[in-house]
């Protein structure tokens, strides 16, 4: 589908028109408007033209911006995977009340995190930086922890709660801050493993700890896609946008991301 661009472009998040699609592709013409899921490995999202495929391609509807679709595919995949696939959280609203904590909460992937497993039966505690507290109060958390203070640092819940499952959306956290925060058969759910927390899954494994650390790969579907822009269409999530950049700054764009102090998603504008 579409106009394929140079693999050495970097970008995986796309949000356009559709120019041209290949054969066999049925579920979109062009004209169409999409969201789209572009293989890191190839590349091409920072570009006027990219190519994706129809697996991964989802319908925006003109009801919905560019702007409020263009985060899903990467950190809201991640953060939709890492709730009902790793933790088995129902997102009706039905099953077993979970507690949940959510580091890292004012970004990308934890932003999205609230406020989708709000939409399932959870008790939400998130950590966030003093400054996006009340943000993240209005996304839907339970109860917020400034991460810089003693409590936040331990991870500790307020109200004193253990965690049926942690969303896990930064690194630097030994597993003994986890451990002591889980009820007996907790889980944390790590969306950048590192080779430390690669290990501690391994020996939770083979040792058949209750508690276990389980590093998430995300493997991106369409139809979830399509299920995340549903709910933007319907005002169940909303995309928090820290800053616009043209593509002419999107070296800057870039740098900001790699910071990891932005506020929700980044966005470059074509």
């Amino acid at each position: 589908m579409m106009l394929k661009t140079l693999h050495s472009v970097i970008g995986t998040d796309i949000v356009g028109e559709v120019m041209e699609v290949g054969q066999g592709v049925r579920k979109f013409k062009p004209g169409d408007k999409v969201v789209a899921f572009v293989n890191p490995f190839s590349g091409g999202g920072l570009a006027e033209f990219a190519v994706a495929k129809e697996s991964i391609t989802a319908s925006r509807p003109s009801e919905s911006s560019a702007s409020e679709c263009a985060g899903l595919p990467v950190a809201g995949l991640t953060a939709l995977q890492a709730l009902t696939k790793s933790i088995g959280i129902k997102l009706d609203g039905s099953g077993e009340r979970k507690n949940i904590l959510v580091t890292a909460a004012s970004g990308g992937v934890g932003h999205y995190a609230v406020q989708l497993a709000k939409l399932g039966n959870t008790h939400v505690t998130a950590t966030c930086g003093a400054r996006n507290i009340e943000l993240v109060k209005s996304l839907g958390a339970d109860e917020v922890i400034d991460y810089k203070t003693p409590d936040g640092a331990a991870l500790k819940s307020p109200s004193g709660k253990k965690y049926d499952a942690v969303i896990h959306c930064v690194v630097g956290f030994p597993w003994s801050t986890f451990e002591p925060n889980l009820t007996m058969n907790g889980k944390v759910v790590d969306i950048s493993p590192s080779s430390a927390s690669m290990l501690t899954f391994a020996l939770k494994k083979l040792t058949f700890s209750k508690k276990q650390l389980v590093p998430l790969l995300l493997i991106p579907k369409g139809e979830d896609l399509q299920y995340l822009i549903d709910l933007v269409k319907e005002g169940k999530l909303k995309t928090v946008v820290d800053s616009k950049y043209p593509l002419t700054k999107a070296e800057d764009a870039w740098a900001k991301s790699i910071d990891g102090h932005a506020t929700g998603k980044i966005i470059i504008e074509f």
